[in-house]
């Protein structure tokens, strides 16, 4: 995967070739066609509201220093506790390294262009930035499900858990949620950077592929294939297989005739459900709705909602929450003995 990503990033640079450093007016011409090759396109953003600018500011700064302090913290304790070596803290561990990189690919950048006048990007960060985007947001989608479907066995079929969701299993599902995310977001980007493009005022405060492809010259029946193609994929049939799974774990919570037991998972999965819901959600009116330009506006709040509010929730409602992963931060700061044992689930 480094070798298809290092090839990829080896053609950008030669997209761009000498154009980096010239006035944003110089066009290249290619194989005789008649479209131009960008080397800075400039991000909107927010800039028509600068009174919000501010406030936007501080709040998507105080949620990403968040997401980075409680994923940073989620995967240290999971690495350094020998008690949270189970298939749930490793997906767990795999979202917050997700939720870290999904939100370091667009947060800073926004970050700066929100105090800068002058809000760029060029060609070959906007290609990496789409790409990173697109890949964690991909393999997200298909992690959410995995996790359900953990969960679903967890508590369904306790008693052959430990066999069914060995280290192998877990192991290979988690790798197959990156290769379908990074090979999906690889074909996408591939095929968008392809196509020409009659402007680089891009109504985003991202290289958001959508808002992209808006600056196309004509429109391009196999990139929108590609991409319906991709979203039903990864969106609507990965939600499927997660409300699949939650509709049989509450059937199975319903059954449990302690009371305790009964509330304690029914709050862990409305707390699941509540994150997933808010992500695909999200997603969900912002790649499978049809296309309006009166609704970018709303699909920039929507795009920063489940870019910056989802992964500073994760790490809070999926394990901060939880009993296990409170002690073992306590641990951590030597707040507890170490010889205190953890309540397994």
């Amino acid at each position: 995967m480094n070798i298809t990503l290092y090839s990829f990033l080896y053609v950008l640079r030669l997209n761009e070739g000498n154009s980096t450093g010239r006035n944003i007016d110089e066009r290249k011409k290619m194989q005789g066609e008649n479209f131009t090759i960008w080397s800075i396109f400039f991000l909107e953003g927010f800039s028509q509201y600068p009174g919000l600018e501010v406030v936007l500011f501080v709040f998507s700064l105080v949620m990403y220093l968040t997401t980075l302090l409680g994923n940073s913290t989620l995967i240290l304790i999971t690495i350094l506790d020998s008690h949270l070596k189970t298939p749930m803290y490793l997906f767990l561990g795999n979202l917050s390294f997700m939720d870290i990189c999904y939100t370091s690919a667009s947060v800073p950048t926004l970050l700066v262009n929100l105090l800068s006048s002058q809000k760029t990007i060029i060609f070959s960060g906007c290609a990496v930035q789409m790409y990173l985007s697109l890949a964690m947001g991909s393999t997200e989608c298909v992690l959410l499900a995995v996790m359900a479907y953990d969960r679903y066995v967890a508590i369904c079929n306790p008693l052959r858990y430990s066999i069914i969701m060995n280290r192998c299993v877990c192991a290979r599902m988690a790798t197959v949620s990156w290769v379908t995310g990074c090979l999906t977001a690889l074909l996408e980007t591939s095929f968008a950077l392809q196509i020409p493009l009659c402007g680089n005022l891009i109504d985003h405060f991202t290289c958001e592929i959508l808002a992209v492809l808006k600056l196309a010259c004509t429109s391009s029946l196999l990139m929108n294939t590609i991409m319906l193609v991709v979203s039903i994929l990864l969106l609507p049939i990965s939600m499927l297989l997660v409300c699949i799974s939650y509709i049989f774990i509450l059937s199975t919570i319903l059954r449990i005739s302690s009371a305790e037991g009964r509330n304690k998972d029914f709050s862990t999965c409305g707390a699941h459900l509540t994150v997933v819901i808010l992500y695909y959600g999200a997603a969900l009116s912002v790649y499978l709705k049809p296309s309006s330009s009166n609704a970018q506006k709303i699909d920039k709040i929507i795009s920063l909602l489940y870019g910056v509010l989802t992964p500073m929730l994760n790490p809070i409602i999926y394990s901060l929450r939880n009993k296990e992963v409170k002690d073992a931060v306590k641990k951590l700061l030597g707040k507890i003995p170490l010889h205190q044992t953890h309540e397994h689930l």
